[in-house]
């Protein structure tokens, strides 16, 4: 397992851009494909996106398709998502996760490593 430590959430306004990161440690991160998946108050976590191993292959949750962008750094040993033109439903608790493997996917119970979370609130 990685460990996984996500940052820039906050509150913004409709409308505006976050860049969300997830730094990993711990493990080969680029053996692992890796998601983001969110949790609003009082409902279930759900997937927003995922990429491969290699960042050759992206998949966006269609609430979300056209206003973000999953993309990794190998390098960094980071994967990011980029957000853009936000909406207040988009408020929740945003989480990365890594799943060992070449492929991702939209399944949570797919993955075995877990951050804490960044908060994301986005007022009207």
């Amino acid at each position: 397992q990685v460990q996984l430590v996500e940052s820039g959430g906050g509150y913004v306004q409709a409308g505006d851009s976050l860049r969300l990161s997830c730094a990993a440690s711990g493990g080969t991160f680029s053996s692992h494909a890796m998601g983001w998946f969110r949790q609003a108050p009082g409902k279930e976590r759900e997937f927003v996106a995922t990429i491969t191993w290699s960042g050759g292959g992206t998949s966006i949750a269609d609430s979300v398709k056209g206003r973000f962008t999953i993309f990794r750094d190998n390098a960094r040993n980071t994967v990011y998502l980029q957000m853009n033109s936000l909406k207040p439903e988009d408020t929740a608790v945003y989480y990365c996760a890594a799943r060992p493997g070449r492929s991702g996917s939209k399944n949570a119970y797919e993955y075995d490593s877990w951050g804490l979370g960044t908060q994301v609130t986005v007022s009207s």
